[in-house]
């Protein structure tokens, strides 16, 4: 017709944005299931995404906002990097290297300081299996249960991840409740290169009432030493790697929690783990408290995406100060518009 259209401008991160709001997250579950035994997506399904677009300064604003979450979310999960790296490499120094306090002076026996000692597992901590369940007793929302530890709370790797938690309404043993500090161990994995399985986490603070073990976790409770002490000896000392080599199943890979007894534990003098945890012991209440931020900034930026992108909540008045992240992309279309 000769007539030109003029699309409109568009800010990459602001379509990321939109697929990520719950409202679309639905729409495609349901086009793909639509007529199909198995969910699937393909080029005619993403030609029909209607996507809002708004004038690009109220795109940059909305980005703008969600990205100053985003950035600080990324920035506390550095700075808990940092920190579980300097944790590791103190624990490494004192215990893989013998290189603690005083190690000058030490007299060693057969590569060992003297005053410590070799044991097998059952001899210094418990393992306690959890809890079976049914899927109509767990819930993704509280509704009168308790925080429910499972598969999903463990990072690969090991160490703890908030966004798994379930919540379990069932009956349960007292020795399967967890608190605040108490070490708990996968069993079963559903990656088949094992980065779950024989990984430990450390449980944080989960509220009011303690949580609950899942049949696919173990709690070990060490009988001598400080429960922080336990977590790093599983963490870094390597036993993690040989024990995920005696997980054995074709689809799921299950670890008999018996076996994680009969291993050989390194089993230092009483002087140097208490040293030992009052060093370290202030890294991992800083690590607890910026994934507290982390998941308070996560529920708030999740309760402003879709407010934003629909429009309902209007960025047109507000002042905003773009964030790090998005400073080279305001470069690169400045350059862009000079060119």
């Amino acid at each position: 017709s000769g007539v030109n259209q003029t699309l409109p401008r568009i800010n990459p991160k602001f379509i990321s944005y939109f697929l990520r709001t719950q409202a679309h997250q639905d729409w495609m579950m349901a086009v793909c299931a639509f007529g199909a035994t198995m969910a699937s997506l393909n080029q005619d399904i993403v030609k029909l995404i209607n996507v809002p677009v708004p004038p690009i300064d109220i795109q940059n604003k909305i980005v703008g906002l969600l990205s100053a979450y985003d950035d600080l979310i990324e920035n506390n999960k550095r700075r808990i990097t940092l920190l579980e790296n300097m944790a590791e490499e103190i624990y490494r120094e004192w215990f893989v290297r013998f290189r603690f306090p005083g190690w000058q002076e030490a007299e060693f026996e057969k590569g060992l300081p003297a005053s410590w000692a070799v044991a097998q597992g059952d001899d210094l901590f418990e393992v306690v299996k959890g809890k079976s369940y049914s899927s109509e007793e767990i819930s993704d929302h509280l509704n009168g249960g308790r925080p429910f530890i499972n598969l999903k709370n463990f990072n690969r790797g090991g160490g703890y991840r908030s966004n798994g938690l379930k919540y379990f309404r069932g009956e349960f043993r007292d020795r399967q409740q967890v608190n605040r500090g108490d070490v708990v161990m996968a069993v079963t994995d559903m990656t088949q290169n094992r980065e779950v399985i024989g990984r430990a986490a450390r449980v944080p603070y989960l509220g009011e009432t303690d949580g609950i073990i899942s049949l696919d976790v173990v709690k070990i409770s060490a009988f001598s030493w400080p429960d922080l002490f336990t977590y790093a000896h599983l963490r870094y000392s390597g036993i993690s790697e040989a024990l995920k080599e005696l997980a054995n199943g074709a689809n799921v890979l299950h670890l008999k929690p018996d076996l994680i007894g009969k291993q050989k534990y390194l089993v230092p003098d009483t002087p140097t783990v208490e040293e030992f945890v009052k060093l370290v012991e202030p890294f991992y209440e800083q690590i607890e408290k910026l994934e507290q931020q982390i998941d308070m900034l996560e529920y708030t930026k999740n309760q402003l995406l879709p407010r934003l992108i629909s429009g309902k909540l209007s960025v047109e008045n507000l002042n905003i100060q773009f964030p790090p992240s998005m400073q080279s992309d305001k470069s690169d279309n400045a350059a862009e518009a000079a060119a």
